[in-house]
């Protein structure tokens, strides 16, 4: 017994002293005391706040995927459809990467958008949080950026004529817009070239900003602190040690929890992956099995469900260069949601009744006209589009007066914070 106590001291000593040569040349253990072990998050988190962590988890499920997927994959307009059915029949265990990293392109969005919502609901984008929700709205378009230039990649009818639609709403633009389509095609139509440089900025310039935007948004959140439900900023009561009084070390606490929220994830997740990987669909649409020609357009073009919400406000006005328009300006309202919200209350707990109502119009807009979308655009599907897209844009518009004008109820001084029993 003395032996064993005596080797596992050893042990120890030589795991201590390779952790001090480490933080002689990096930093590590203070790094991991800034952000896991002394970083105090508030005690009342629920589960909205998992989401966060979700996103990362989907984020490296892409990054890995999608390096084995460029092993296999051929950025020509040749030989690309072939190689994705290459990596589907022949490549081992190339379909279920295929299944994971096109279920992930849809996982990566549900997660983002939980978590924005999160937001709205706790106002965890007003001050001093303005920064970190700007940070996050450059990641969502970066995300869409990437999720943009990888749905061409496949090479198949939908990806193509996808392609096609998109980025001929570039030549909306006053002036410049038949060049700058131009200059983004790198050709006269959708060819073997764009969808070259479509592949190199999907596979390496937009991941690494990315990645640098995740970075900077965790730091950013770090420095200011995770807002709770009750939206109460914790480090204003602290003890003698300089601990946060409603707070806990994120680690060990919150990574358990965490764990906990990714097991049920993964577990969703492979669910999706090995029974249902085109979700009827919505995540692999039928049209995209067959290759692209560019002689015969489908039936009913329309993107990915996580665009659709946007291409039914593009849809819904007669006009090319004002439905365009439209559909940017539903995105960059967006980033100036810290300004817009007057209230003086953060938590949708203690808000008054005309901002529930307000938010919750404001989602059932979103999911219709992500759901008008995908449908054909019939002339009631055009009216509801318009009727849904007013909705949408009266949250924004109209929100400077009546979070102003809203009754709220009194704050708590500390947090509100039941344990379990």
């Amino acid at each position: 017994m003395s032996a064993a106590r005596s080797g596992t001291a050893v042990a120890n000593g030589r795991f201590a002293r390779l952790i001090d040569w480490v933080d002689e040349r990096f930093p590590l253990t203070s790094m991991l005391k800034e952000h896991a072990t002394e970083y105090y998050a508030a005690r009342n988190f629920n589960a909205w706040y998992v989401f966060g962590v979700l996103a990362m988890v989907v984020l490296v499920i892409q990054l890995v995927t999608g390096i084995f997927l460029t092993m296999s994959y051929k950025p020509s307009a040749e030989h690309a459809f072939a190689s994705v059915e290459y990596i589907m029949r022949d490549v081992e265990w190339g379909w279920l990467i295929r299944y994971m990293h096109s279920t992930g392109a849809s996982a990566f969005f549900v997660v983002v958008y939980l978590h924005m919502f999160r937001a709205l609901l706790y106002g965890s984008y007003k001050a001093p949080r303005e920064l970190l929700w700007l940070i996050g709205m450059v990641i969502y378009m970066a995300l869409m950026a990437e999720a943009f230039l990888g749905y061409l990649l496949p090479w198949g009818q939908m990806s193509y004529w996808g392609a096609q639609v998109i980025v001929s709403l570039f030549g909306a633009v006053p002036g410049i817009g038949e060049g700058l389509v131009e200059w983004i095609r790198g050709d006269y139509f959708i060819s073997d070239i764009t969808l070259n440089r479509f592949f190199a900025l999907h596979v390496a310039a937009v991941p690494l900003v990315l990645i640098m935007l995740v970075v900077m948004h965790i730091l950013a959140l770090h420095e200011t602190g995770s807002l709770n439900p009750d939206g109460i900023e914790i480090k204003q009561y602290k003890d003698s040690r300089g601990i946060p009084l409603d707070g806990i070390a994120f680690h060990p606490y919150y990574t358990a929890k965490d764990l906990v929220a990714i097991v049920i994830f993964l577990a969703l997740f492979s669910a999706v992956v090995f029974f249902a990987p085109e979700m009827g669909g919505y995540f692999l649409e039928h049209a995209n099995f067959e290759p692209a020609n560019m002689l015969k357009t489908p039936e009913h073009i329309a993107p990915v469900w996580y665009f659709t919400p946007f291409y039914a406000i593009l849809r819904a006005v007669p006009s090319k260069g004002w439905g365009a328009f439209l559909m940017v300006a539903a995105i960059a309202l967006l980033f100036f949601l810290p300004w817009l919200d007057r209230c003086r209350v953060k938590s949708i707990r203690y808000r008054g009744m005309t901002y529930k109502v307000a938010l919750g119009a404001f989602v059932v807009s979103f999911l219709a006209l992500g759901y008008l979308g995908l449908q054909p655009a019939t002339p009631t599907a055009v009216v509801a589009a318009r009727f849904f897209t007013a909705i949408y844009f009266a949250f924004f518009l109209l929100m400077p007066f009546y979070t102003l004008a809203e009754r709220t109820k009194p704050v708590p001084e500390r947090v509100v914070y039941h344990a379990h029993k």
